[in-house]
C-alpha cells in the first residue's frame, strides 16, 4: 500500500468516526445509519464496511477516542481538588456541548438491550475511566466522606445534566442541574 493510499485510509477513517460521534451525540447511537454516515463521508455505504466490519465496531471505536481523549484530557489537569472538579464540568458542558449534544457513551444507554457485548463494555470502560480519575480526585478532599460513591454520583449528575439541557437546548439547564453539586463540594464559582 503506498504512502498516499494510507494517508487517504486513515483520512476517510478519522472523517468516518468524526461525522459517527457528531451523529451518536445529536441523533443517539440508534439514530443513525451507514446509509447516513456515508452520505455525509461522500463514499459509498459499503466503503464502511472496509474500515469498519459493523455499526457496532465503529460505536466501539468512537468510545474507544472518547475514552482515550478525556484521558489525555485528565491528564492535563493540575491545581487543587476543587479546580480540577470545576474543570471536570466545564469540560462536560462545553466540550461535549451542553444543550447540543449528549456524551457519547450516554448516547447508547437508550438502547442497551440491543447492543453487543463490546459496544456495552466500551461504554463500561468510559464510565469508569472517569469515575476512577474523578474518586481519585475526591480524595484529596478531606470533607468527602465516601469519594467511591461521591464520584459515581458526579459522574451521573453530570451525564443527566447534559440530558436535561439536549432536551431543552439550554446550555444554562445543565448549570442549574449541576449548581448543587458546586454548593455540596464546595466548588466557589
Amino acid at each position: 500500500m503506498s504512502t498516499t493510499t494510507l494517508q487517504a485510509d486513515i483520512s476517510t477513517r478519522d472523517h468516518i468516526l468524526k461525522v459517527a460521534r457528531e451523529l451518536m451525540q445529536t441523533r443517539s447511537y440508534l439514530g443513525f445509519s451507514f446509509q447516513d454516515i456515508a452520505e455525509r463521508v461522500g463514499i459509498r455505504k459499503a466503503s464502511l464496511y472496509h474500515h469498519f466490519p459493523s455499526k457496532e465496531s465503529l460505536g466501539v471505536a468512537v468510545l474507544n477516542e472518547a475514552a482515550g481523549q478525556f484521558q489525555d484530557w485528565a491528564a492535563t489537569r493540575t491545581g487543587t481538588p476543587e479546580s480540577q472538579l470545576r474543570s471536570y464540568f466545564r469540560m462536560l458542558r462545553n466540550a461535549l456541548g451542553a444543550g447540543r449534544r449528549v456524551c457519547p457513551a450516554g448516547s447508547v444507554v437508550p438502547g442497551w438491550d440491543c447492543m453487543n457485548e463490546d459496544l456495552r463494555e466500551a461504554v463500561r470502560h468510559l464510565r469508569a475511566g472517569q469515575v476512577r480519575w474523578l474518586t481519585a480526585v475526591l480524595r484529596q478532599m478531606p470533607k468527602v466522606a465516601s469519594p467511591d460513591s461521591t464520584a459515581a454520583h458526579v459522574f451521573a449528575l453530570g451525564q443527566g445534566a447534559l440530558l436535561a439541557a439536549r432536551a431543552t437546548g439550554q446550555a444554562q439547564d445543565f448549570d442549574e442541574a449541576v449548581a448543587p453539586a458546586y454548593a455540596l463540594l464546595g466548588l466557589p464559582e
